[in-house]
């Protein structure tokens, strides 16, 4: 039998039900239903969460290690947030960038007329500071898929990538 353990941290209650896991912390909840092979269990005992799988295979190990990971991630998140932080670079053409319900709009980009659209996942809030664009939120996953898909957006195809450096591009994680 193997197992691996995650610590509850202090004001962070944890709910375990089969095979889904809700977990709620002061900057809010998240919840996840996990897909998990036959023989593996998650349970909450006193202050931990421990997931465990009947296998000893190799495959089973690695589910293991990234359901405990996914869980402590929301655990983190539900506790202290994730902040990416984004800085717009340009040369020539100046560069703006709006925040307009779900979308982010990246205007006169390489001298463009359209505007550039990258969508913001869930509960993730973007603020444009001056040169600066902040992601916040709690989950993980679609903090960190919104900064990708706002640094994907002003992606240069066709043009030397050493010679044209425009873009919107990842500085700083925390969390």
């Amino acid at each position: 039998m193997y197992s691996q353990e995650v610590l509850i941290p202090e004001k962070v209650t944890v709910e375990v039900d089969g095979r889904m896991v809700k977990v709620k912390g002061e900057k809010g909840s998240l919840q996840r239903t996990f897909v998990m092979p036959h023989g593996m269990k998650i349970e909450k005992t006193e202050g931990k969460v421990t997931v465990s799988s009947d296998s000893e295979r190799r495959k089973t190990k690695a589910v293991v290690g990234t359901i405990t990971a996914h869980i402590r991630n929301m655990m983190d998140g539900v506790a202290k947030g994730y902040t990416y932080r984004l800085r717009v670079c340009y040369s020539h053409f100046p560069i703006t960038v709006k925040v307009e319900k779900d979308k982010v709009l990246i205007q006169n980009f390489l001298g463009g007329r359209t505007p550039k659209v990258a969508q913001i996942l869930g509960e993730t809030q973007v603020k444009v500071e001056g040169s600066d664009v902040v992601v916040n939120g709690i989950d993980v996953e679609k903090v960190s898929q919104t900064a990708a898909n706002i640094e994907q957006a002003c992606r240069i195809v066709g043009f030397d990538k050493r010679r044209f450096q425009d873009g919107i591009f990842l500085v700083s994680r925390e969390g």
